[in-house]
């Protein structure tokens, strides 16, 4: 299971919040680039970096902090937050995203959406799948909808989609452990015979490696770890253990 980092980026800094709930921030760090160069001093290859000042608003914004990452480090990086337009994704690329996952887009401009996933392919646009109570929210989580969680990603797995990231969010940042039944139920109901399953990343309440090889079990192809690593809960030591015995 791949182990992928987050830095969640407000006026270029790096922060936490909970439940996706702005007023909780909390600042980590003031240079998200030296964040990202420690991680992969400990093995780290992959990296979550979300744009949460784009998520909010009409376009993307802290790409110069992507330009940073992909350029100081070689991390392969997906960048979500902000992805409103064709013009977003370009930015995006260009300025070093090896993937990019797509939420707010997906839902509320899902011709945009395939256009992407036809252009780019699946391996480099991944559905960003993030609910709560088993409703998809979007817009920085800001904004609920009455979408299905499970029927959305069974459309866009029928569209060609391979890469799935689910947030619960009211796991996020609660350190409480991830949703592992969710997660079950997900795999369960995306591989059957005429589906070959698709790649699940899950994200959310991750506390400690208990946690982690739980996930490893269920068959998650990734996890998402933020809080647990800045609160020390989860030791770049043992991550990198993790990542050498993987």
């Amino acid at each position: 299971m791949r182990i992928i980092p987050a830095i969640d980026i407000i006026g270029g800094k790096c922060v936490r919040l909970s439940k996706g709930d702005y007023e909780t921030k909390k600042v980590y760090s003031e240079d998200p680039l030296e964040m990202a160069k420690k991680f992969e001093a400990h093995g780290v290859e992959y990296l979550h970096l979300v744009d949460l000042d784009g998520a909010k608003s009409s376009h993307i914004v802290n790409y110069k902090v992507l330009e940073q990452i992909a350029g100081g480090t070689s991390l392969m990086v997906d960048f979500g937050g902000g992805l409103k337009s064709d013009e977003d994704l370009r930015i995006a690329f260009e300025s070093g995203a090896r993937q990019v996952t797509g939420g707010s887009i997906a839902v509320k401009d899902k011709e945009v959406f395939l256009g992407w996933l036809r252009e780019y392919g699946p391996e480099r646009i991944i559905l960003g799948a993030d609910a709560k109570d088993e409703k998809i929210a979007v817009s920085g989580w800001q904004e609920g909808t009455g979408e299905e969680l499970i029927p959305f990603i069974r459309m866009y797995q029928e569209e060609g989609v391979k890469y799935v990231i689910c947030t619960d969010i009211d796991r996020d940042g609660m350190l409480e452990g991830p949703s592992a039944d969710l997660y079950r139920k997900i795999l369960e109901k995306t591989r059957d015979e005429s589906r070959s399953g698709i790649n699940l990343i899950a994200s959310g309440g991750i506390s400690s490696m208990d946690d982690l090889y739980s996930l490893q079990t269920l068959g998650c192809e990734g996890a998402i770890l933020g809080k647990a690593i800045y609160e020390n809960r989860i030791s770049m030591k043992e991550l990198e253990s993790y990542i050498l015995t993987a």
